[in-house]
């Protein structure tokens, strides 16, 4: 759907070629098959990566191929209670107001809660816009509508980096 060199399959099929040249290097003790197979494979990650990158600027995030969105409410919210409740917490420990450390313990829960809320409606919708814009694409290449088909393709690449945003997000509070 995309021409850019950031595509996930692109980088996948990159990796099974050189898999496979690797492996015929081996076979046939070419040292030339396997320094080539060895830049593929390290191409290939570089597409990957490219292509799961998202750059962020507050609730705005684009990508490599041109891509925009914007995060749900929740994710921004969510994100200010945690730090207001951990201020809360921390004001509460530092006066010895137990009242506040609980209000704030609470609030930077219910933040957690709020801003996952908001990064799996960002996965959701992101998941479901790509699907609509490959579909939607696929049909307008078929028809011949190329003004369509660029327009199916915009709402594929804005979805994905809706999609790509949250998974950002949610991986680095797993690794938290």
């Amino acid at each position: 759907m995309s021409d850019n060199n950031s595509s996930t399959g692109k980088s996948y099929l990159d990796s099974a070629i050189a898999q496979g040249q690797s492996a015929l290097g081996s076979l046939t003790g070419s040292s030339g098959d396997k320094t080539e197979a060895a830049a593929r494979k390290d191409q290939a990650a570089a597409e990957n990566e490219a292509s799961h990158s998202v750059g962020k600027l507050g609730p705005l995030n684009v990508s490599p191929s041109g891509g925009v969105s914007t995060d749900d409410p929740n994710r921004s919210e969510g994100s200010w209670n945690q730090t207001v409740g951990s201020a809360k917490e921390s004001l509460g420990g530092l006066v010895g107001s137990e009242a506040l450390k609980k209000e704030g313990s609470q609030q930077n829960a219910e933040g957690k809660g709020q801003e996952a809320q908001g990064q799996l409606s960002d996965f959701g919708s992101g998941v479901q816009d790509r699907v609509k814009g490959a579909a939607g694409g696929m049909v307008a290449g078929i028809t011949g509508d190329r003004e369509k088909e660029e327009e199916m393709r915009r709402i594929h690449e804005d979805a994905k980096t809706k999609q790509r945003s949250a998974e950002a997000d949610i991986q680095k509070q797993a690794e938290a």
